[in-house]
């Protein structure tokens, strides 16, 4: 397991596989749900009926894997890839399929900095073969999964080994970005994404939401400095009661001028998510030979 994997006890990680509805691990989960829910309306009529049907399920479910990802071997590094780690042009040098990245970094090395995109192309696979044995548990389970982890994809900290933090000051704002914007501000999105489409190589559609999401790492680490400069310490933060604990939060101030300076990023991003979610749930079932649902 990479050190991330390790950076939560065995222990909390059980705690807040069994208590999913209390605020310790749910309150941060409001954009994944928001994405599969949303997705489903993507979906043509021969998929949306029973996909509407169960569409709780696939909202509520699409938070495990990063429930078990500190309690699953492996888990960890499916959620993210530290594409940073191969240089200043990464793109240029590291390989898209797994195979000629193994060749050329070792798996080893790949597992250590994250396999996101190579996972959601797995993820598609498992899915395709659900469909083709009309297995409907599993495509539920696996529809729900894989729309998690296209929603890492979309998420620019899912993209940099710097993904908490070049310094000390800026520890905190991976969660910033990706749970407390959204419960902030997504109420106000539009999730309108069109009707899914057929996506003809899956792996390369993985590969195109990390470079879109890495190209604006430093986009959000540029407005979170401006910001954070600007404003005095107790202006920078406040704090909230959560069950029976204080605990230290960003301000609304901060919150909204963060907000204002990424001009819709973090909306574009969750809509991003909803369309190749819907799109590779679509592409799966044609691949698995559009069973009767």
């Amino acid at each position: 397991m990479s050190s991330r994997g390790k950076t939560i006890s065995f222990l909390i990680a059980c705690l807040l596989f069994f208590s999913g509805s209390g605020q310790g691990s749910s309150f941060g989960f409001f954009a994944h749900r928001k994405i599969n829910h949303m997705a489903v309306f993507t979906l043509p009529p021969p998929m949306f009926s029973f996909f509407r049907a169960n569409i709780e399920f696939l909202s509520e479910r699409s938070v495990d894997p990063d429930k078990l990802a500190h309690v699953v071997e492996g888990e960890a590094e499916r959620h993210y890839i530290d594409i940073d780690h191969y240089g200043e042009d990464p793109f240029e040098v590291m390989p898209r399929r797994w195979e000629d990245a193994v060749e050329k970094y070792t798996a080893d090395t790949l597992y250590t900095y994250g396999v996101l995109p190579w996972h959601i192309d797995r993820m598609v696979g498992r899915l395709s073969a659900a469909f083709a044995e009309a297995d409907k548990e599993r495509i539920l389970r696996l529809s729900a999964h894989l729309g998690h982890y296209v929603a890492d994809a979309c998420t620019p900290l899912h993209t940099t080994k710097y993904y908490n933090g070049f310094r000390p000051e800026q520890r905190g704002i991976h969660s910033l970005w990706e749970t407390r914007l959204p419960e902030l501000y997504a109420g106000g999105y539009s999730y309108f994404a069109g009707r899914a489409e057929y996506v003809e190589n899956t792996l390369d559609i993985a590969w195109k939401l990390i470079e879109e999401s890495h190209s604006m790492v430093e986009i959000i680490y540029s407005c979170y400095d401006t910001i954070y400069q600007s404003l005095s310490h107790d202006r920078i933060f406040t704090h909230e009661i959560r069950g029976r604990a204080a605990d230290r939060q960003f301000s609304m101030k901060f919150c909204q001028l963060l907000h204002d300076c990424l001009d819709g990023m973090v909306e574009e991003r969750m809509l991003r998510a909803v369309k190749v979610t819907g799109d590779l749930w679509y592409t799966a079932w044609i691949l698995g030979g559009q069973p009767e649902l």
